[in-house]
């Protein structure tokens, strides 16, 4: 880990690191379980490949017009592989570390439109639900641990963004002697 000249201590570091690598593997894993396992019947035989057309169909947010209209349209097989592969490159870059503000932004992205079709505003229990949320959802908090990594550069902390990562000016000067 790149540890000299940062405001963190190794600590903080470490766990902005070990968040990234956590998220990274939940879109990684949600990604490859689309574009690889297929979706079962009650019975256990298989039926088709993952689609997103139930989600899209389920949305009840401000765009829930937008995402039934998407799922009823010839767009759908489209979305169906651009999704997965969205969620599997945001995850991968990531956990890499490689062009972790450009997968944070996708990953920002991915998140708002998770939770913008279907905002939590009943509070209730829902048949299915891990739980019960009220405005406050799973995708909104791994929403705000992006937003974290985003402010962080962590890919120049423990990540092959240290390659790509350019001395700044104040580095490049020499010291003083």
């Amino acid at each position: 880990m790149a540890l000299n000249r940062s405001p963190l201590t190794a600590a903080q570091q470490v766990a902005l690191v070990v968040l990234r690598t956590l998220v990274g593997w939940h879109f990684l894993y949600e990604g490859l379980y689309k574009l690889w396992a297929p979706a079962w019947s009650r019975a256990g035989a298989p039926l088709a490949p993952w689609s997103s057309a139930g989600y899209l169909r389920g949305a009840s947010g401000p765009l829930a017009g937008l995402f039934h209209a998407v799922a009823a349209s010839p767009l759908l097989p489209y979305v169906d592989m651009a999704m997965p592969v969205a969620l599997a490159a945001v995850g991968l870059l990531l956990m890499l570390g490689l062009f972790t503000r450009a997968a944070c932004i996708g990953a920002l992205c991915l998140l708002a439109l998770f939770y913008v079709s279907a905002i939590p505003t009943s509070g209730a229990l829902q048949h299915g639900a891990e739980g019960a949320y009220l405005l406050v959802s799973k995708n909104l908090i791994e929403a705000a641990a992006v937003a974290v990594l985003l402010t962080f550069h962590t890919g120049r902390m423990a990540g092959l963004d240290l390659l790509r990562a350019r001395p700044s000016r104040v580095d490049a000067r020499p010291e003083a002697a």
